[in-house]
């Protein structure tokens, strides 16, 4: 049974959400504010957190950055009446993995968990480390390391190299990156795993126009080749 901690300062919205998810067989777990859930979430190592962005002591943004800073894996599902993109821009850079504006339906809310609890499953094939070279990469830690200087990757480029990984050699289409890495509420191009994956080549590649480990597949996408 899934365990999926609910963070919202709103107790008709977090016990409506706890009632909806036992519902479906799942374990909600609640925390009333942005503090007590980050060390909930530390603590009790959730499977996915259900997270509020309007809150006291810790706004969700702030407190979904300091799981991602101390290693947090779980996905972290958004929840917030913002519905600028500018909002959902800070989120997922924060390190969330889907948006969702309230008011949402409930099969809407459902539909999210299950994707990112698939999402999650499919994460856990990859392995905690990779070796490209004299790059090192730490997937679990999200720490790199090329030679004896730290690589500095972004929560989006580990999220990549993750899903590469899992893939086995195999190839990962644009569309898979966008679903996966960038989720359904950010409104990124297939243009955008391009760049991201430049960036990445430039960071880890010894010759980034003559990739040795990432190589691209033409009209599909990505592979790791190890």
């Amino acid at each position: 049974m899934e365990r999926i901690l609910i963070i919202e300062d709103e107790a008709p919205m977090r016990t409506a959400l706890a009632d909806l998810l036992a519902g479906e067989d799942y374990r909600p777990l609640t925390a009333a504010d942005g503090e007590s859930g980050l060390q909930r979430a530390l603590a009790e190592k959730p499977d996915l957190i259900l997270l509020d962005v309007m809150m006291p002591k810790l706004d969700g943004f702030s407190v979904c950055a300091e799981l991602r800073r101390l290693g947090c894996e779980a996905p972290v599902l958004m929840l917030t009446a913002k519905s600028q993109i500018e909002d959902r821009v800070v989120g997922l850079d924060a390190g969330a993995d889907d948006y969702l504006v309230k008011p949402f339906s409930s099969e809407e809310l459902l539909a999210r968990v299950r994707a990112l609890l698939r999402r999650a499953e499919r994460k856990t094939k990859a392995p905690a480390e990779l070796q490209l070279g004299d790059t090192v990469v730490d997937l679990a830690r999200q720490t790199a390391v090329r030679g004896q200087r730290p690589v500095h990757l972004t929560a989006k480029e580990f999220a990549m190299l993750r899903l590469l990984a899992g893939a086995e050699g195999e190839p990962v289409t644009r569309e898979k990156f966008l679903d996966v890495v960038w989720g359904v509420t950010a409104f990124p191009t297939t243009r955008t795993v391009d760049n991201h994956i430049a960036s990445l080549r430039a960071k880890v590649e010894k010759n980034p126009e003559a990739p040795r480990w990432l190589k691209t597949v033409h009209g599909v996408g990505y592979k790791l080749e190890i």
